[in-house]
């Protein structure tokens, strides 16, 4: 709940991006319906609080949660009211709705009274999504932005409003800039530039935001949106804060609309170990650096909700994260990896038998399972595994398997001696 006029008219968002520090705006809860998703009001709590505790008393500058679209349902306006009402504090809260001024007017209320509420008009920015979404040229399409801008201003000078200037990559960068600038002036806090088809490859990315940048005021403060359509969406995202932009649009697990966008466990991953090389500065990027430990469970929470799976090729949060399965990376794990998972994530390694393990890695799952292996079994033992693999047409044989088997080998071996 607000508890002063000045913290009601506070943008905390805005001044982190100011600050050079890097928010993240989070889109699974939102855009990630549109990958066949459905997050129940409890989860989307849920993960709000867990999102924003990666950061600690600093989620709300660090993290925007995007909680809904309110106008799809009257479930989904009351979704997006309980997530602003009970995740307050942890994040800073957003409801995302059309152009159109009652559409602003129930994401307003959607989030009202909430600290560091906000809301995202979506403005077509090109000439083609202007004729499709609103009947109108680029340029009156942008003009109602200005005007909705100033519209949600005076409903709740409380709840920060920004604009999301669909299908930006293929509208005109300087007439973008013109009313970049205008819907600032009229009180925006964000200006979001998104790849909204996914089509964009990096060095236009990085012109487009360079472009805009360069045509509007130092007062405007950019974000990006960038889809993943072509697989850029993370390589477009790292153009866009190398370009100066501190507010990111991402996904848990990369799920949004078609083939998705950055995945935030990656994003922030990057960022947390390499930030000053992408974002071109020795300054920090966080008010609080993210914990990464907590970044494997949040993925996981959101994968049984979403039923969206993670695979053993998923980077930081995938099942082959930590694993080993071949003899040299069991002796010399450092070699195979680009950083500890257990000191980054928290992730202890694993030993899995497959078709390529070794006499060592036999070995260590052997005594994992409280056998000491003479050189005569580890080579019997060895065979059966592989063995195994190929007969059932499954890479990995799991440990009850092996244990019964083993359970055999040495009660046989005792009888012959």
């Amino acid at each position: 709940m607000i508890t002063s006029p000045q913290e009601a008219t506070m943008d905390v968002v805005r001044q982190s991006a100011q600050a050079g520090r890097v928010v993240i705006w989070e889109e699974s809860a939102r855009d990630g319906a549109q990958a066949k998703t459905l997050m129940t009001p409890e989860f989307r709590v849920q993960l709000a609080r867990e999102t924003g505790r990666v950061f600690g008393e600093d989620g709300p500058r660090h993290v925007v949660f995007a909680a809904g679209f309110p106008a799809v349902c009257g479930e989904e306006f009351e979704a997006v009211r309980r997530v602003a009402a009970e995740a307050e504090g942890a994040v800073s809260v957003a409801a995302v709705c059309r152009g159109a001024l009652k559409d602003v007017e129930q994401a307003v209320a959607s989030v009202r009274g909430s600290r560091h509420a906000r809301v995202m008009v979506v403005v077509p920015a090109s000439e083609a999504m202007s004729q499709v979404m609103v009947h109108k040229t680029a340029e009156q399409a942008l003009q109602g932005g200005v005007d909705l801008v100033k519209a949600a201003r005076d409903l709740d000078e409380t709840v920060a409003v920004d604009i999301c200037l669909a299908d930006a990559s293929r509208a005109d960068a300087s007439l973008m800039s013109d009313y970049a600038q205008a819907m600032t002036d009229a009180g925006a806090g964000l200006v979001v530039l998104a790849d909204t088809v996914g089509a964009q490859l990096p060095a236009a990315c990085r012109d487009m935001f360079a472009a805009v940048r360069a045509g509007a005021g130092d007062d405007v403060v950019l974000a990006s949106h960038l889809h993943n359509d072509l697989g850029l969406g993370l390589a477009n995202t790292l153009q866009a804060l190398a370009s100066g932009v501190r507010v990111v649009s991402s996904s848990w697990l990369g799920i949004a609309e078609r083939a998705g966008m950055v995945a935030t466990e990656q994003l922030l991953f990057l960022l947390a170990r390499h930030g000053q090389e992408f974002l071109n500065t020795d300054a920090t990027p966080w008010w609080t650096a993210p914990d990464l430990t907590r970044l494997p469970t949040i993925a996981q929470m959101v994968a049984e909700e979403t039923e969206v799976p993670l695979s053993v090729t998923t980077p930081i949060v995938g099942t082959g994260v930590g694993t080993i399965s071949t003899g040299t990376p069991f002796v010399h794990p450092q070699l195979f990896q680009p950083y500890d998972p257990t000191q980054v994530l928290g992730i202890e390694p694993r030993v899995l038998l497959t078709q390529l393990a070794s006499a060592r890695v036999i070995t260590a799952a052997a005594t994992r399972l409280g056998h000491d292996l003479d050189r005569e079994q580890t080579r019997a033992a060895m065979t059966w595994v592989k063995t195994r693999a190929f007969r059932t047409g499954r890479a990995v044989v799991d440990d009850a398997a092996f244990a019964d088997y083993l359970d055999g080998l040495v009660h046989t071996h005792r009888v012959s001696a």
